[in-house]
């Protein structure tokens, strides 16, 4: 760290996190650190070295700023959210346009949920839901490897204890387990994504079998296809299959490639995690076309607390044909997103829309969401600060964050194309800080 990196990061006005993100560059991210946590869980089965070099936008070189007000504000959100989701006529609502096997209720809550929210000036705002949220575990050893230029500015940033995240993981598998009326510990654990190792997070994918395995349960990184039911159990190879970490993107397991699995689950023969219910309930974005709806809650016997909490949602609203036209006229402040969507895919801001592409929006279900603008972090590329646009998310279980992690990008969505971009750790500003910065002006103690 030089002394140049030491210098007036929050002068100016503004609330400190903003101050911070704008100027400081007391911390950097230890990215080789990470990577070889990620060549150790590989195991010499694929060098950390080359996932490395293929994803060269995968972390950012420094962290996000936040205040512990806005993680209140946020986790406020995720909770009104998921008592939301357990009301019987929202469940009936929302069930009407999911997939059928989203009727079947198993048991599983879904593990690691991510909420993924825009800070802006009128606090944060909750853009959309995720199931089978990726990059928990990689965003946990990010956490990590922050260095600090000084002793005292490394005290006010210490991360929570890695141990102390996959504890809070184990103990979310295991709830998963015992929700579908299972006793003591899955044996085999299958990580299942199409065509895992192409996938671009799939060094998680390792660290996530290594976590298994770290707790005595054998786990597999499989492909969809290669899963069969035989003897009313699912099967890999030949081997039975207890509990699924879910990370394939065909939620609702209607395709041929999860027809094996589909079974499975139907039938109650494995603990699938997270489920087409879960995202049924919680991550179809027609959803928050209702949870942005006062009335419309209110109607489905929602209580006005709930409501309250949920009033700084962008208001959303299914495309259909009756006000498409109405949509188009007002297009440039509206965001128009799928709603079985992921990854930013098929999603279009509604100010840089082609005609072609509103074909495409009113054939198919999509919701209408308010344009929140993202807030932004300076980050030096070679020494030059440049903007990155940022999205904070929190990855939960039951409604209870498990870890905090930020995006960095550039462009409509996010990306991990971005020089500079990639998972940010979040760093929540300290009260030690705000007494620094009004005594000399920078984030930085005297030395």
């Amino acid at each position: 760290m030089t002394e140049d990196s030491k210098t007036s990061c929050s002068q100016g006005s503004g609330p400190l996190q903003d101050r911070l993100n704008r100027d400081c560059f007391c911390i950097d991210v230890d990215e080789a650190s990470v990577w070889r946590a990620v060549d150790e869980a590989a195991g010499g089965v694929i060098s950390g070295q080359a996932l490395a070099q293929d994803r060269p936008n995968l972390f950012s070189t420094g962290p996000a700023f936040l205040s512990q007000a806005q993680v209140n504000q946020m986790e406020a959100v995720v909770a009104a959210i998921e008592s939301v989701a357990e009301i019987p006529a929202f469940q009936d609502a929302v069930l009407a346009w999911a997939p059928q096997a989203a009727r079947i209720a198993t048991g599983p809550r879904g593990a690691f949920m991510g909420y993924d929210f825009h800070l802006t000036p009128d606090g944060p705002k909750l853009i959309e839901v995720n199931t089978n949220a990726g990059g928990a575990f990689l965003n946990a050893l990010l956490a990590q490897a922050l260095l600090a230029c000084c002793p005292q500015v490394a005290a006010v940033t210490a991360p929570r204890p890695l141990a102390d995240f996959e504890d809070a993981v184990w103990a979310m598998f295991e709830a998963e387990w015992r929700l579908q009326g299972r006793s003591g510990k899955p044996a085999l654990v299958a990580i299942v994504d199409e065509a895992p190792e192409g996938q671009y997070l799939y060094p998680e994918f390792l660290l996530a079998q290594a976590f298994f395995e770290r707790r005595g349960v054998e786990a597999l990184i499989v492909d969809p296809s290669e899963l069969r039911v035989s003897d009313g159990r699912l099967t890999a190879g030949g081997v039975p299959i207890d509990l699924v970490y879910n990370r394939h993107c065909d939620f609702g397991l209607e395709t041929p490639q999860t027809a094996a699995l589909r079974e499975a689950y139907l039938a109650g023969a494995v603990v699938v995690t997270p489920n087409p219910r879960n995202h049924a309930l919680l991550a179809d974005k027609r959803n928050l076309a209702l949870l942005s709806d006062p009335e419309a809650l209110a109607r489905l016997g929602v209580g006005p607390d709930l409501i309250a909490a949920l009033a700084g949602l962008p208001p959303a609203r299914l495309v259909t044909p009756a006000n498409a036209e109405d949509l188009w006229a007002e297009r440039k402040s509206l965001f128009f997103k799928p709603a079985a969507g992921h990854a930013g895919k098929a999603v279009y801001r509604g100010d840089k829309i082609t005609r072609g592409a509103w074909a495409t929006v009113t054939a198919g279900d999509y919701i209408a969401q308010a344009f929140a603008a993202p807030s932004e972090r300076r980050v030096r590329i070679q020494g030059d600060p440049q903007v990155r646009k940022m999205d904070v998310r929190l990855y939960t279980y039951a409604g209870k964050t498990l870890l905090a992690a930020a995006r960095l990008y550039s462009g409509q969505t996010t990306n991990f194309r971005t020089p500079g971009g990639g998972f940010a750790p979040v760093v929540v500003v300290a009260p030690e800080a705000e007494a620094w910065v009004a005594e000399d002006g920078q984030l930085c103690a005297p030395i």
